[in-house]
């Protein structure tokens, strides 16, 4: 197993969960807009270790999530400011270029101290 992103979760916005009804969760390092603050989990701005792809998996504390589609900025933003978008809709279509689309399962419960990673097994 090979890591490419690692990360914890460190505060929580005060709106976090308004996104769930459309299965989407949001991570942001520490220069959050002040406007975005609030909907997003707080995490460290940390570097990839390699190219995340399709096919790699997204883990958020002990639950698994293949990755079916990466948008082009996902990436960039993720190592560059800790900001990408978690889709929860099995979509091979990015409708964000910051996101990363995930099979369609149950999204995790994430609390401050949770664990999220990507690996390629």
């Amino acid at each position: 197993m090979k890591v490419i992103y690692e990360n914890k979760v460190k505060g929580l916005g005060a709106f976090v969960d308004a996104f769930e009804s459309e299965r989407m969760f949001i991570l942001f390092g520490d220069n959050a807009p002040p406007e975005l603050k609030d909907y997003t989990y707080h995490v460290s701005v940390n570097p990839i270790n390699g190219t995340i792809a399709a096919g790699q998996y997204l883990v958020v504390g002990n639950q698994e999530y293949k990755i079916i589609a990466v948008g082009t900025e996902a990436p960039v933003t993720l190592a560059g400011l800790g900001h990408c978008t978690i889709r929860f809709n099995n979509s091979e279509t990015v409708d964000m270029p910051g996101s990363i689309h995930v099979e369609d399962k149950p999204m995790p419960a994430i609390g401050v101290g949770t664990e999220i990673k990507i690996i390629e097994k």
